[in-house]
């Protein structure tokens, strides 16, 4: 069965199963989703502990298979903990996964526990994923999701006994604390555990924006993917944000540019099919589109122009010689700048049109 890492500390206060994955890329949650799990098992007398970390192709799976199958030496429960960090067991391993699976359920002495990095759909079609969410509980651990993240904090805040000024200025406190955190939950975590210590809040107390300013560092990371779904949402704080700390963080021009240059190649597509007489629907299937971008564009393109998407064609096409070294009038010939100038005026439009 498959359960919602919200609902995880309510499922284990009604019992224990026997098997238990956690799949995602988010480690904070990941690690204390996992902390919960041997936590309640500890209390239900789970006393011992074995982990196995799979590394490379020749990782000897009946080590694994003979703890598994075994009754503990020195305590009545045991934990296995198997820890997979390229989501791939092998075939090796994917036929022993499915015997644990399969025998868990006969087996009351034993918890098995397997971490794994965040699964792409065919894998998590293979066989032995299926048997571990047939015969236990899988629970994703999915990202915090930009807009999700100041009521994330908030929550974090208040389990520390510390909150935000009401009204306007609270509002103003989680997005400023979010904006400075972005992408790295991890971090966050620390700096909300910072102002525990700093701002000790008694009765009737809260925090002030300036406080958090002045507590808070500059910890966010950014993906090109973030980047994308930013400027199709045409918010362009966050546009501009992101831009500098992908420049700060080393990332490669060329890899921001194509993410950018997809993505109007990816409207320019969907606006001519649409105008061919397919169905938005169908345009985007046919185009392998979905998700974000998906909501994103079906919502943009249609308001866009033809001519409008074929400017941005070409501008995406200058910019892609000034990364390379070229030069090229009325832009900047900084890679960056130019970089820039391509996102913020798309991301101009597609806010002029929410």
């Amino acid at each position: 069965m498959q359960l919602a890492i919200s609902a995880l500390a309510a499922h284990l206060s009604k019992g224990l199963k026997p098997l238990y994955t956690l799949h995602g890329d988010e480690p904070l949650l990941q690690q204390e989703a996992a902390d919960a799990i041997r936590a309640a098992a500890r209390a239900q007398g789970y006393t011992e502990r074995s982990v196995y970390t799979v590394a490379g192709a020749h990782f000897d799976w009946s080590e694994v298979l003979a703890a598994g199958g075994a009754m503990s030496l020195f305590a009545d429960k045991q934990i296995i903990d198997i820890r997979i960090p390229s989501g791939k067991p092998g075939k090796e391993g994917s036929i022993a996964l499915q015997q644990m699976a399969a025998a868990a359920q006969h087996n009351d002495s034993t918890l098995t526990l397997v971490l794994l990095p965040r699964l792409d759909k065919a894998t998590k079609s293979g066989a032995w994923f299926a048997a571990l969410e047939s015969f236990g509980v899988t629970v994703p651990v999915d990202p915090i999701e930009r807009g999700a993240l100041p009521a994330w904090i908030a929550r974090r805040l208040d389990a520390q006994g510390q909150r935000v000024l009401s009204g306007e200025e609270g509002e103003r406190t989680l997005h400023f604390f979010a904006d400075r955190v972005e992408g790295n939950l991890l971090a966050a975590h620390q700096e909300i555990q910072k102002l525990a210590l700093l701002y000790p809040c008694g009765p009737g107390t809260a925090l002030s924006l300036a406080q958090v300013q002045s507590a808070v560092l500059n910890v966010a990371r950014y993906d090109v993917f973030k980047l994308s779904e930013a400027v199709l949402a045409g918010q362009l704080g966050r546009v501009q944000r992101m831009l500098d700390g992908l420049q700060a963080e080393g990332q490669a021009e060329v890899l921001v540019h194509y993410t950018l240059a997809e993505d109007i190649r990816a409207m320019k597509r969907l606006k001519d099919a649409v105008a061919q007489g397919r169905p938005m629907p169908v345009a985007l299937r046919e185009l392998r589109i979905w998700g974000p971008r998906e909501r994103l564009l079906e919502r943009l393109v249609p308001r866009l122009s033809a001519p409008e998407l074929a400017g941005w064609l070409q501008d995406a096409h200058v910019v892609d010689g000034i990364v390379k070294g070229l030069k090229s009038p009325d832009w900047p010939q900084d890679g960056w700048q130019a970089l820039h100038q391509l996102a913020m005026r798309v991301a101009r439009a597609a806010h002029s049109l929410r």
